[in-house]
């Protein structure tokens, strides 16, 4: 199996321990230049064994069609589903660890039923109290962190698309608000738009000035 090809090893291990109600949790949208930050919380059934599963990678190892696909079945079996968001303004105000810390606490107080335990990426929730493990690149070796980063982007993906909608000009919906060079190239022409990061560079840089 290689590296990048997740498994339910973290689950199996909880499992043992006498944990049913295991969540994983991801974040999509944390190093953008706009837009909010989302988190997911995904618990899965203990023992799922689904012809999809094998397709199931980082989200961003996914192609668009494929990440679509799999949010939709993810749904279809998934004991529990939450999502929490953090918009720009908490961001520039709180900063993007809090931030994502307090999407992804809201994530899993949506969860119903509540979950027992947490496998978070590469962070950890004091202010859940719950058993929780920290995986460095969880969303390439833990099912579940994987399927949470999976319904975390495609839902991100979809309020960008809405928001270039409400801010037409800087194309939100192709670049997802990521400092591509056409976003860049948009916001020396536009400046900043109401659902833009300034405490992030070059916006910061650029308010310097």
């Amino acid at each position: 199996m290689s590296a990048s090809t997740p498994s339910f090893a973290e689950e199996e291990l909880l499992r043992a321990q006498g944990y049913r109600c295991i969540a994983g949790v991801d974040e999509a949208g944390r190093g953008t230049l706009a837009g909010p930050v989302v988190a997911a919380a995904v618990i899965l059934p203990l023992g799922l064994d689904a012809p999809w599963l094998g397709l199931v990678r980082d989200s961003k190892q996914l192609t668009p069609r494929r990440r679509e696909l799999l949010f939709h079945r993810i749904y279809e079996v998934a004991l529990g589903v939450g999502i929490g968001q953090v918009d720009a303004t908490t961001i520039d105000r709180q900063g993007i660890v809090k931030a994502t810390r307090l999407a992804m606490m809201m994530a899993v107080e949506q969860l119903r039923p509540a979950p027992e335990c947490l496998l978070v990426d590469a962070m950890s929730l004091p202010g859940v109290k719950l058993p929780q493990k920290g995986l460095t690149k969880g969303d390439q070796s833990c099912i579940s962190i994987a399927c949470a980063s999976i319904i975390a982007k495609v839902t991100r993906d979809r309020i960008m698309a809405e928001l270039d909608q409400v801010y037409p000009g800087y194309h939100l919906a192709r670049h997802k608000g990521y400092a591509t060079r056409e976003h860049l190239d948009c916001l020396r022409r536009l400046g900043p738009s109401p659902v833009h990061r300034l405490s992030f560079r070059p916006l910061r840089d650029w308010a310097d000035q």
